[in-house]
């Protein structure tokens, strides 16, 4: 015997070890509930469990991971306080709550943050005995015929226990008598008395006998309940219905139309005449809710369909129907009616949302969580199986829980506010059921903005054309950025990125305001000494981190006609702009008596000179090329004619405003011999003064050159520095016949701009096929022309 005990407790302690490792098994892999239990009609307050200690979780990190119940019964019998205990709330009456047969568990969900974790809890409330058994009606009246034999069963009320298990109904009780016995029957869950009658009956010994049914239950202590049972003994009809069977069962689908039939029950009585005509009823022990759902046709014992039916409320009816004949006095029977209803499609899916925030930031990872879902349907079995999904083109997916019907709404990819700043999602909880119903649920979510984009130009490089003789301390440019983030990520500040100090560096004569990015000249710039410049600004936004972006700004000087023409011949000894000229008297018309040279600084039409005699002595002798200076002779000269001529030349540019200057000749007619012999002497000082003159010319056709040179670098090293198409080309050209002229061209990307010089063809600066992008000059020497000839 002690062998077989030390090998039976080896073997439970083994069964002990493997169950323990199973259940730590599981607990690493499955979210597991916590089940507990407690009593009905407990006091608030009563402790139901530690549910922090059970969970191994940090009491002291309860309150910050916002430790709570997120769902349970809408009654709100049970709450957790701080250091994680599950008391409960309020009173709870398991019989109001639950049905008597079945166990009573509350689902709770907690939750707690940081990380985010759900954990089951079921709370199973058992049965007290504090109801006692009690029938519908105090006192049950019997008529019982004479003749009736022995071992006749009549059925009474059953009594009515709202607890459940032992603490229902279990048996009963009649008091002491001869005549009659008590039979308790079990259909199913219920126990039904039946009076049995144990001897005959003799109204005239006794009409009339009183009896007592007390129901027990199986509580600790008992409870009871009586019912006062009085027979009353009648004559004659000594047959009774009998049906056609004990229980009838049938099934039925709810939401089925009223009037539909149900089932029917049939009786028969051997008696004649009204002793074997037979009525049908609902037993009196029925509930209230029955009278409203089903029709009994007393006559025919046809059952109809008179309410809704619906599965959700009840999913089984047990129906008592009576039989009793016509007799007197009436005999009757019972008969048990089962109808099963069946489950149809008619819940729709319930979604219910716990949002953690409505907000994202757009540099969420995948998988960071928005809102927790659940859902739940009425429906069972496969009508109850449920189907998430959530509208298209969302970076949004649901993940299931491990509790069936859980979801996690999480982000599946990322996140751009600039794209989509806010998104509208649709949840779809669809069933399985035939046809499948469908509920939907909107859930709006922000997406909050982080500094991920750079300020941006809308061009770049900018170039800016500026008129030179600009007033210092004027703004010239207004720079521009834009950011497509928010609030201060989006506040930008301009600055300008100063240069390496060379001389073309232009950066310490330009101030710009950072907060408008408006650009001041601290100086006025002259054309003549610089024609462009470069220089980059810097716009930044007020994020953390800061982002950056540069622009690079090319500024091309524009002429202004601020220089006056500067007469190159004549010129006298003294600097001023007079020459005496001397030709014989014996000339033909059109011989060439002088030319006027003249310089002006500007370009284009500002430096494009025109010449005209503004005073003359005697008109009908010299004429003037407009154009080139030369002064020439009208027609021969006669004997009336003086020997002394005064011309006063006006030299004028074409600006807007023109400037001009003058230049006197005196031309001097001689005798032929007087002028052969003058015109040695001249000859040697007119040398003189053209070398001079030559020299002159030498200087400025030398830094006309060098200027060129140097433009043309310049734009070299632009043009390989920038992969924008721009370019600037200035080109001089020297006119020797009287004015040297110049033209400049600008050239940006496909446009092209150029101011010509009076000799240069008009035509010949036009591109074919460019005509649209071509500043084209009209032709002023024409309309000029014909102004003087008229």
């Amino acid at each position: 015997m002690m062998g077989h005990g030390g090998q039976r407790s080896r073997c439970e302690c083994w069964w002990i070890a493997l169950c323990f490792f199973f259940l730590l098994y599981f607990e690493e892999h499955v979210s597991a509930q916590i089940r507990y239990s407690i009593p009905e009609e407990v006091k608030d307050g009563t402790v139901v469990g530690n549910i922090a200690k059970d969970l191994g979780l940090d009491i002291g990190a309860l309150a910050a991971r916002r430790f709570r119940i997120v769902s349970g019964s809408n009654d709100d019998f049970f709450q957790v306080n701080q250091n994680g205990v599950l008391h409960v709330h309020k009173k709870i009456d398991r019989e109001a709550l639950c049905d008597s047969h079945s166990a009573c568990v509350i689902n709770l969900k907690i939750v707690v943050e940081n990380p985010l974790e759900i954990h089951y809890i079921a709370v199973e409330v058992t049965d007290v005995n504090d109801n006692s058994p009690s029938f519908s009606e105090h006192e049950k009246r019997l008529e019982i015929s004479e003749s009736t034999a022995r071992g006749t069963r009549f059925q009474l009320k059953a009594a009515r226990d709202p607890d459940a298990g032992v603490n229902s109904v279990r048996s009963y009780k009649l008091t002491q008598n001869e005549h009659f016995d008590l039979e308790v029957r079990d259909q199913g869950e219920d126990k039904l008395p039946f009076l049995v009658l144990q001897k005959y009956l003799d109204r005239e010994i006794n009409d009339e006998y009183n009896l007592v049914l007390t129901a027990i239950d199986g509580g600790n202590p008992q409870r009871s309940g009586t019912l006062n049972v009085t027979v009353v003994v009648l004559d004659n009809n000594d047959n009774r219905p009998v049906f056609s069977q004990d229980i009838y069962s049938t099934h039925l689908k709810e939401n089925i139309q009223v009037g539909t039939p149900v089932v029917q029950v049939q009786a028969s009585d051997a008696d004649h005449g009204s002793n074997g005509e037979v009525t049908y009823a609902f037993g009196s022990d029925q509930h209230p809710n029955i009278y409203e759902i089903f029709s009994l046709d007393k006559l025919t014992g046809d059952i109809r369909v008179k309410g809704n039916v619906d599965f959700e409320e009840k999913s089984i009816y047990k129906l008592d129907v009576q039989a009793s004949d016509n007799g007197q006095p009436p005999m009757k029977t019972d008969c048990r009616v089962v109808i099963k209803i069946l489950d149809t499609n008619d819940n729709t899916p319930e979604i219910d949302i716990t949002s953690l925030g409505k907000m994202v930031s757009e540099d969420s990872k995948p998988g960071t969580v928005i809102s927790l879902i659940s859902v739940t349907d009425r429906d069972t079995g496969v009508n109850g199986k449920v189907v998430c999904a959530l509208s298209e083109n969302v970076p949004f997916e649901l993940k299931p829980s491990v509790q069936e019907n859980m979801y996690s709404l999480v982000t599946k990819g990322s996140l751009d506010r600039e794209t989509v700043s806010h998104y509208d999602i649709t949840i779809t909880a669809s069933d399985l059921g035939q046809p499948p119903l469908s509920s939907y649920k909107a859930l709006s979510v922000q997406v909050s903005d982080v500094n991920d984009n750079p300020p941006k130009f809308i061009l770049n490089p900018i170039e800016l054309y500026m008129i030179e003789n600009n007033s210092a301390g004027a703004p010239i440019l207004t720079l521009s950025a834009f950011d497509k983030d928010l609030n201060e990520n989006s506040v930008i500040s301009y600055q300008i990125i100063k240069g390496n100090g060379t001389q073309s560096d232009m950066t310490s004569f330009l101030n710009i305001n950072s907060d408008t990015g408006a650009i001041y000249a601290l100086k006025s710039f002259d054309f003549e000494t610089i024609k462009t410049f470069q220089f980059y600004a810097l716009a930044t936004d007020s994020g953390s981190p800061s982002l950056s972006s540069n622009v690079t700004v090319n500024v091309f000087i524009l002429d202004q006609n601020d220089n006056v023409p500067v007469i190159l011949y004549p010129v006298s000894a003294n600097g001023s702009a007079e020459g005496v000229e001397e030709i014989p008297r014996n000339v033909n018309a059109g011989h060439l008596v002088t030319k006027v040279r003249a310089y002006d600084a500007d370009i284009g039409y500002n430096g494009w000179l025109l010449f005209s005699l503004q005073e003359v002595s005697d008109h009908s002798l010299f004429s003037l090329d407009r154009y080139t200076g030369q002064i020439r002779t009208l027609r021969s000269f006669t004997e009336t004619d003086e020997a002394q001529h005064k011309l006063i030349i006006l030299v004028k540019d074409n600006g807007n405003v023109s400037l001009s200057a003058t230049a006197t000749v005196i031309v001097k007619v001689v005798e032929p011999k007087e002028a052969f012999a003058a015109s040695e002497v001249k000859n040697a000082v007119k040398d003189e003064e053209e070398n001079n003159m030559t020299f002159y010319l030498i200087i400025t056709l030398g830094s006309v050159s060098v200027l060129f040179v140097i433009s043309i670098t310049v734009l070299i090293v632009m043009q390989c520095s920038k992969s924008t198409d721009y370019s600037s080309k200035y080109l001089q050209e020297p006119n020797y016949d009287g004015t040297l002229c110049h033209s400049i061209q600008y050239r940006s990307g496909d446009k092209r701009y150029m101011l010509v010089g009076p000799r240069m063809s008009i035509g010949s600066t036009i591109v074919p096929g460019s005509n649209g992008n071509t500043l084209v000059i009209p032709d002023r020497r024409r309309r000029d022309s014909g102004e003087m000839n008229t």
